[in-house]
């Protein structure tokens, strides 16, 4: 694999990185959009994702135009660099989503490298296989071995300074996933895109698409670039970063937008119910429902695909911006929110935890507890694993809410969702969290999980617990030699 994807940032698994493309001599930065360009159809001119939403890099489909007799030989003769009037880098599509879709296409793996290699592709695809969620395990296991074998192959064509994809399939097969994605990690391919997601995104499976994108991290080193396929509505950007993805293809913005529909953060809008704009992007600031909806069919069109370009790098931007600011899982939360299969992809996310502390800074923003969700961050899994290497000084130690005790030699505090807390951490990262006077009860599970690592791995000290009404569900937690005071209560 060449050395072209360097980290600049991170937070959890989200990344914001350089992606370098040589054949177009430029460098995107990630998490990136390539917007789809049909071109047959054209909804907005690459010229204009250039000067209006300093588009990078865009995607277009290599076998709609190896089959086009308007474009095939013009692309040939003028590189899609000219003929998109397009100075960014282009990716091409192989005709796998056309081979799902009718069973068989006319063209072969080297052929359709080659033909994106001579009309000017700069990232190109090969034909893998997209196998379908829930398929039967034998035909999801054949269908990888004919993507592993055409990965292999395409290692054999001379693409020149062309970047390849090394898709990464394997249906909601985790280990599958895992695997097709160590074997693709193992070519000299270049961006490694997850397949075949489509599906679970457009039946709100949010929880089953991190899964997959999870599994296939699993198999991949940390300098592998990893796109999405497919995934290009707004509120899932955040999840979909935190998870490890950095690049998106998006015809949503075209095809909502022929429909009528009008993207937010928060979910889609069909604009004949639409009394106000909740947004300032310059087609909302020009116009109101009203009058949007008065414009010719093609301008409408136009004017609502701009403004769903508009709310999708808008999002990506702030994604970027909670990286460097370190507060990713706060805003994924809000995010989540908004519809309750993002929670469930949330929770999944939350699930890998120990996988996202990996990559997670040590250091970072004030963490904020916003919900039970927050108790199963990845900082709180850190922490948890992490006491058990804290020294205790003395034999008889006070975990306490409240004040300390001249009866122990040392007093820890108890901080939800941590546990316990010595005097020379008490002003670090993430144990200055910011939480709510009314926590939920994971919350005091969490911190009775870290009390129990503390003790465990002091078996010779004598510890008691002064706790301020913890529930009966994180009391039952604590390890029996524990002597545990509820403060305010006489004994």
């Amino acid at each position: 694999m060449r050395e072209i994807f360097e980290l600049r940032d991170g937070d959890g698994a989200g990344r914001i990185g350089e992606l370098t493309v040589p054949r177009a001599g430029v460098t995107v930065e990630t998490p990136a959009l390539l917007p789809v360009i049909n071109p047959h159809l054209r909804t907005i001119e690459p010229a204009t994702l250039e000067a209006e939403f300093d588009a990078e890099i865009l995607i277009t489909n290599g076998y709609i135009l190896y089959g086009s007799e308007q474009f095939r030989e013009r692309a040939l003769e003028e590189g899609l660099a000219e003929l998109f009037d397009f100075s960014g880098a282009i990716m091409t599509d192989s005709g796998s989503f056309q081979l799902s879709e009718y069973g068989e296409i006319s063209v072969t793996n080297a052929e359709i490298l080659r033909f994106q290699r001579d009309i000017g592709s700069d990232i190109g695809t090969p034909i893998d296989v997209p196998t379908p969620p829930d398929a039967a395990r034998e035909r999801a296991e054949a269908e990888l071995e004919t993507t592993r074998s055409r990965l292999e192959a395409a290692e054999a064509v001379d693409t020149g300074e062309m970047l390849v994809n090394a898709p990464i399939q394997g249906s909601t097969y985790p280990d599958l996933r895992e695997n097709a994605a160590r074997d693709a990690y193992g070519t000299d391919l270049d961006v490694f895109p997850v397949g075949a997601v489509v599906p679970l995104m457009n039946g709100y499976r949010y929880a089953e698409m991190i899964e997959v994108v999870r599994a296939a991290k699993r198999g991949l080193g940390a300098d592998a670039p990893v796109h999405l396929f497919g995934a290009g509505h707004p509120m899932m950007f955040a999840l979909a970063v935190a998870a490890g993805c950095d690049l998106f293809d998006s015809a949503a913005y075209a095809l909502y937008a022929r429909d009528g529909r009008y993207l937010t953060v928060a979910g889609t809008d069909h604009l004949e119910d639409l009394e106000y704009f909740p947004c300032s992007c310059p087609v909302c600031i020009e116009h109101t429902p009203e009058t949007l909806r008065a414009c010719e069919d093609d301008r409408r069109e136009e004017l609502l695909a701009r403004h769903n370009l508009h709310v999708s790098y808008r999002e990506l931007r702030t994604v970027k911006q909670a990286i460097r600011e370190g507060n990713l899982f706060e805003l994924v939360e809000r995010r989540a929110r908004s519809h309750p299969a993002m929670v469930d992809g949330y929770r999944a996310l939350l699930d890998d935890a120990a996988g996202l502390e990996r990559h997670d800074p040590v250091s970072k923003g004030t963490f904020f507890h916003l919900s039970a969700d927050s108790a199963r961050r990845p900082e709180v899994t850190r922490y948890h694993d992490r006491l058990s290497r804290l020294s205790v000084s003395g034999d008889r130690v006070l975990l306490s809410a409240g004040e300390d005790n001249s009866r122990f030699d040392e007093t820890w505090r108890l901080r939800t969702p941590f546990g316990p807390v010595p005097p020379a951490l008490s002003e670090s990262y993430p144990l200055t969290a910011e939480r709510p006077e009314r926590l939920d009860r994971t919350a005091y599970e969490a911190a009775a999980a870290g009390v129990r690592r503390l003790v465990e791995a002091n078996p010779d000290v004598e510890f008691a617990l002064a706790h301020w009404r913890w529930p009966d569900s994180a009391l039952d937690a604590i390890p029996g030699r524990v002597d545990v005071l509820e403060l305010g209560v006489e004994q």
